[in-house]
């Protein structure tokens, strides 16, 4: 009987062990976390359930009994030391499990500010987990002034909550603009725009010299020659791939744990998915932070554990939630060297071209525009320029 093991209990790995015993997989499953509560969403932390309109019950993936119902072991508030690939065990604590086939499922790690900024300071927070969310939760007091660092999409929906809440909000981004490594110009003065209608005070190009404080932060000091009086800071400088562990069990790293097109790492019986593992991309290899990504990888390693031999093919797409707007982003705007923007009675949206080639969208209140954008690229249709920034063209007629 074969014995699945499970290292990280998010997303992807909830996705995989669901998948393998709704495919019929009979064999063993554990699946090991380190946090001590069931796998959960994690894009409604810093939203819904940081304002208080969503129960921590509604962020599981899967009832609790669902677990039980179907033969998976969970392992929770549990830590893999040790990985011994040639054996196929993997040791938690003094314990020593063998496994059959191996799944690196363990996501990613917040940066967080150095020491030497003031990072240790007590009201320092990431943005990543539950614990991180359910501790700087207790700050978010109307009135209270929170400095973000950050202008990317985690840093400005917690300034969007911040706000919402009635705290003042102070947003630095050290580059030129917000959203700048992943973004248009059109997006980031959108999403600038509509901050600013709420009171957030966005100061770009400027960057951190050092939090201040005792044992607690008090105040900042910034490139621009300010000193801010503040009451708790959020760090939102990005994320790193948890690949710790697939290191020592000598699995090639390459901007995560580098995997083939079936998910396969360059070690025997080891699979990675979701945020931690990089893979092939129309000739070149990326990573993708997303929940789609977790979800529609991890089913393609299940199903090839199983026996199968399918292939990833990404389809990226993203979501951000801040303010009234809903962004949805369809495909990767990497290489783009010209905007199309359609702007309508609803929202807009910004079409990333490359040429003639239509490489991504971004949809702010424009699901029609997302929805037709993700399925042009996907079919590898490039409608003209000129037609998507007329708003008399249907864009259905377009497909």
């Amino acid at each position: 009987m074969t014995h699945v093991a499970v290292v990280g209990a998010g997303q992807a790995g909830s996705s995989l062990v669901a998948k393998l015993r709704n495919s019929g997989f009979t064999g063993d499953i554990t699946m090991i976390g380190a946090e001590k509560v069931p796998p959960y969403q994690r894009p409604p932390l810093s939203k819904k359930y940081l304002l208080g309109e969503m129960d921590f019950e509604r962020l599981y993936l899967r009832p609790m009994n669902f677990y039980s119902e179907h033969n998976i072991k969970l392992r929770l508030g549990e830590i893999v030391t040790k990985v011994d690939p040639l054996a196929k065990e993997i040791t938690i604590n003094e314990e020593t499990i063998t496994y059959d086939e191996l799944v690196f499922t363990t996501g990613s790690n917040p940066r967080h500010l150095p020491d030497t900024l003031g990072g240790k300071l007590g009201g320092v927070h990431v943005v990543r987990g539950l614990g991180d969310v359910d501790e700087m939760a207790v700050e978010f007091k109307k009135g209270r002034h929170v400095l973000i660092i950050g202008g990317g999409y985690i840093g400005l929906e917690a300034a969007a909550v911040a706000a919402k809440l009635g705290l003042r909000v102070t947003l630095v981004e050290m580059a030129e603009r917000i959203l700048q490594r992943v973004a248009s110009s059109e997006t980031s003065e959108f999403f600038r725009s509509l901050h600013k209608s709420h009171g957030v005070d966005i100061r770009e190009g400027v960057g951190l010299i050092k939090l201040i404080g005792n044992e607690k932060v008090k105040s900042a000091q910034l490139t621009d020659g300010s000193a801010l009086d503040v009451d708790f800071v959020i760090v939102g400088v990005g994320i790193t791939p948890s690949i710790e562990l697939a290191e020592l069990a000598g699995c090639d790293i390459e901007n995560g744990i580098k995997t083939d097109a079936f998910g396969r790492t360059s070690v025997n019986n080891i699979w990675a998915a979701g945020d931690c593992a990089s893979f092939p991309y129309k000739g070149g290899r990326i990573r993708l932070e997303s929940v789609p990504n977790a979800i529609d990888q991890s089913e393609v390693i299940a199903t090839n554990i199983m026996g199968g031999t399918n292939e990833y093919i990404a389809k990226p797409w993203f979501w951000s939630d801040q303010f009234d707007i809903k962004l949805q982003i369809a495909g990767l705007n990497t290489g783009f060297d010209n905007v199309v923007s359609r702007i309508t009675e609803s929202g807009v949206s910004f079409w990333y071209y490359m040429d003639k080639t239509l490489l991504a969208v971004d949809a702010m209140n424009e699901p029609r525009a997302y929805m037709i954008g993700k399925r042009l690229i996907e079919s590898g249709k490039s409608p003209d320029k000129a037609a998507i920034g007329d708003c008399s063209i249907d864009l259905k007629s377009l497909m």
